[in-house]
């Protein structure tokens, strides 16, 4: 018997008995009954949506588990690195150019037209405009054209 039942079952017993609701105690009786149904039928409805809350994330989490599968199945597919290869974390391995330093600011080499000296200079001084050469004294001026303007408060374009 659901609890909407037994409240219906007690109004049927208190309507049956003809109560007197007059008197104080069966005002009071009565009060507590209507109270009984509406409660009866507040916590049905609750049941109701819980229960429908309940489908619905078991049918969000089936989604979820066939996204995901999918998703790991995709990721087997796309493995393009040796299985046998076997990565040791404390060992160092040669990426390539050892020479190349990423923490460090590039570097470029200017020669001067009237003597042939070879100057480096960071990408800083090339943007100062020109410089002197250490070895003549011809000034080395250092164009730029409208795009690498752009790119002044940017990186050097190469």
């Amino acid at each position: 018997m659901t609890l909407s039942e037994k409240a219906a079952y007690l109004k049927g017993l208190m309507d049956g008995i003809k109560l007197d609701t007059e008197k104080d105690e069966n005002r009071l009786l009565k009060a507590v009954v209507d109270l009984l149904q509406d409660m009866a039928v507040s916590i049905d409805d609750l049941e109701d949506n819980a229960i429908a809350v309940s489908d619905e994330l078991d049918e969000i989490e089936e989604n979820l588990d066939a996204i995901d599968e999918y998703l790991m199945d995709e990721d087997e597919d796309d493995e393009d690195y040796d299985d046998d290869f076997d990565y040791d974390e404390d060992e160092d391995y040669d990426l390539g150019d050892d020479d190349f330093d990423f923490d460090e600011d590039p570097v470029y080499e200017v020669t001067c037209p009237k003597c042939g000296e070879v100057h480096q200079f960071s990408e800083k001084e090339l943007l100062e405009g020109s410089k002197p050469c250490s070895k003549c004294g011809e000034l080395l001026e250092f164009e730029f054209d409208e795009d690498d303007e752009d790119n002044e408060n940017d990186e050097m374009p190469f």
